[in-house]
C-alpha cells in the first residue's frame, strides 16, 4: 500500500498535476533519446524541417485545438516569470505521517531557442526517508518554453529511479510542420502544446478574474493530453510551511482522446499577489489526498 501511494505521489509530483496520475497508471518510462542536443540550438542555427521521424499517432491528439474560445485566453500575459526564482515544496499524503518527497522548481534565464526567445524552467524531485528505501528517485526535468505564450519548444526528462537512468530529450514539432532533419528526434504535437512546467507558468499568467476556463494540449514526455483549467474559488485561505496566503483555487481536468480521467481531482492554488506563486498543488484520490506544499521562496 505504501509503495503504491509513494509511486503515485511521486509521478503526480513530478508532472505537476498534469498527467501524473496517468503516467503512473500506465507504468511505462520513455525510451532513451540521445540524438537531440541537450541544450537549445543557438539562434543562428535553427532546426531544419526535412527528413523523416515517426509522429505521435493522430488518435493521441486531443481535438479542438488549445483553447475553448480564443477570447478566453489573454494574448498578453499579466505575469512574467522572475529569473532566478526558486520554489521549494514538500509532498505529503494524508495517510502517511511524514514527507514523502521534495520538489524544487526554478526559473532560469531567458535565452534564444532557434529563432525564438524562450524561458528555461527546471524541476528537481527526490524521495525522502524512510520512503526512499521503498522508491528511490532523483529526477530532473527541463523545459524550454516560448516566451509569452509558454508553448513548449523542447522538453527533457533525466530520470534516476531505483538505480535505473533514462534520458529523454524531445523537440516539440507542431503537426503543421514537416518532420525534423534525419538524426534528430521530436514529438509531433498540436500547435500551442505545452509541457507540464510551461503549463504551470502559463496558468500563473492567466487573468482568472476575466477568464472562466482555458484548454491546452499538454505533452508529458510520453503522450499528448488535453487539459482544462477553471476557477473553483477566488479567495481561499491557505496555510503552508512557507506562510499564510489568500489564493485562487484552479481545478485542472485531464482528458485522453476526449475521455476525462476521473481517478483524481487536481487543484492548483495560486497566491493572489503579483507573483502568482503556486503555493499548493493537491490531488484528491479515491484512497488518500496528496498535497504538494510550498516551503520556501527564493
Amino acid at each position: 500500500m505504501i509503495k503504491t501511494i509513494v509511486s503515485l505521489l511521486v509521478s503526480f509530483l513530478l508532472l505537476l498535476l498534469l498527467g501524473g496520475l496517468i503516467y503512473w497508471k500506465v507504468a511505462k518510462r520513455p525510451a532513451p533519446v540521445s540524438s537531440l542536443p541537450a541544450r537549445p540550438v543557438p539562434a543562428e542555427k535553427s532546426p531544419r524541417t526535412s527528413g523523416a521521424e515517426p509522429a505521435i499517432p493522430s488518435s493521441d491528439l486531443p481535438a479542438g485545438g488549445s483553447v475553448v474560445k480564443k477570447e478566453n485566453v489573454p494574448s498578453v500575459p499579466v505575469f512574467a516569470p522572475r529569473p532566478g526564482e526558486t520554489l521549494e515544496y514538500d509532498a505529503n499524503v494524508s495517510k502517511l505521517d511524514s514527507t514523502v518527497a521534495n520538489l524544487k522548481l526554478t526559473v532560469d534565464e531567458k535565452r534564444p531557442f532557434g529563432a525564438k526567445s524562450s524561458w528555461h524552467f527546471q524541476a528537481f524531485a527526490h524521495t525522502e526517508n524512510p520512503y526512499r528505501m521503498i522508491f528511490e528517485l532523483d529526477d530532473q526535468f527541463d523545459s524550454y518554453s516560448e516566451a509569452g505564450n509558454m508553448t513548449s519548444l523542447q522538453y527533457e526528462m533525466h530520470l534516476n529511479e531505483r538505480g535505473q537512468k533514462v534520458d529523454s530529450v524531445q523537440r516539440m514539432l507542431p503537426s503543421v510542420q514537416d518532420p525534423p532533419a534525419e538524426g534528430t528526434s521530436a514529438a509531433r504535437v498540436l500547435p500551442g502544446t505545452r509541457d507540464p512546467l510551461g503549463m504551470l507558468q502559463f496558468l500563473r499568467g492567466v487573468d482568472w478574474s476575466k477568464t472562466p476556463e482555458v484548454r491546452s494540449p499538454v505533452y508529458d514526455g510520453r503522450k499528448l493530453y488535453e487539459t482544462r483549467a477553471a476557477v473553483a474559488a477566488n479567495a481561499v485561505a491557505i496555510s503552508v510551511p512557507a506562510g499564510k496566503f489568500t489564493a485562487t483555487q484552479i481545478e485542472i481536468r485531464v482528458f485522453d482522446n476526449g475521455a476525462e480521467m476521473k481517478d483524481a481531482h487536481f487543484f492548483l492554488y495560486l497566491a493572489n499577489d503579483t507573483a502568482r506563486t503556486p503555493v499548493l498543488m493537491e490531488a484528491v484520490l479515491p484512497f488518500a489526498t496528496a498535497r504538494v506544499e510550498l516551503t520556501k521562496i527564493k
